[in-house]
């Protein structure tokens, strides 16, 4: 079975090439996956997972944001939002198995929410960080989603922002680190196409293929 993670900056084009890679490799392709099982394991609606997918914030914030325009009996009553009163370590911890288990049965190529490191102790697993001039990331999302420059850049800054704390608050850890990574690739300067087909065969020659 192939494990292959891929960590990438936003314009990037992870969106791309992780589902390439993944029907190139025969494997599952891991993204919105991940909080719709966090959902179900922890019995809270989609929404609420996907408000934690990748974020970093405590519980007490999303408290007073939740009831801000409800009343103080309610605030100090027994019967708060599960979702609300969740901490972020046990999401943390469900999301964690969750990627586990995605690549415990035939192998999977999981996006995002920092699973080189979650997978760092798998023996077989291939980490990859896709990355490039911001830039040429805000143009090349610009092309690939048809957005104007001022929309692609508020986003990156955001999207940016959001995965690098991240990975700092809940592993101390830099998300942009070579250290994390097997493979390290510009894929603003080269084309997508090429950057799947030198994944998949890196994957395939060093050590991205166990059992």
């Amino acid at each position: 079975m192939h494990v292959v993670t891929i960590s990438a900056t936003y314009g990037a084009g992870g969106a791309l090439i992780g589902p390439a890679v993944a029907e190139r490799l025969g494997v599952p392709f891991v993204d919105r996956a991940i909080p719709a099982a966090v959902a179900d394991d922890l019995g809270i609606t989609l929404d609420d997972a996907l408000s934690r997918d990748e974020q970093v914030g405590g519980w007490l914030s999303r408290l007073l944001t939740a009831t801000a325009p409800l009343s103080a009996e309610w605030m100090i009553g027994p019967d708060h939002p599960r979702a609300v009163l969740l901490s972020d370590a046990a999401v943390l911890r469900c999301t964690e198995g969750v990627i586990r288990k995605a690549v415990g049965g035939e192998g999977a190529v999981i996006l995002g929410r920092a699973a080189a490191i979650v997978l760092r102790d798998h023996p077989g697993a291939f980490h990859v960080r896709l990355d490039g001039d911001p830039d040429r990331r805000v143009r090349q999302a610009m092309a690939l989603q048809g957005m104007r420059e001022r929309a692609a850049r508020e986003a990156m800054d955001r999207n940016d922002r959001a995965r690098t704390a991240y990975v700092r608050h809940f592993y101390g850890a830099d998300a942009a680190s070579p250290q994390h990574y097997d493979l390290v690739v510009d894929s603003t300067r080269i084309p997508i196409e090429a950057c799947t087909e030198m994944i998949v065969s890196a994957a395939r020659s060093c050590g991205g293929k166990t059992g």
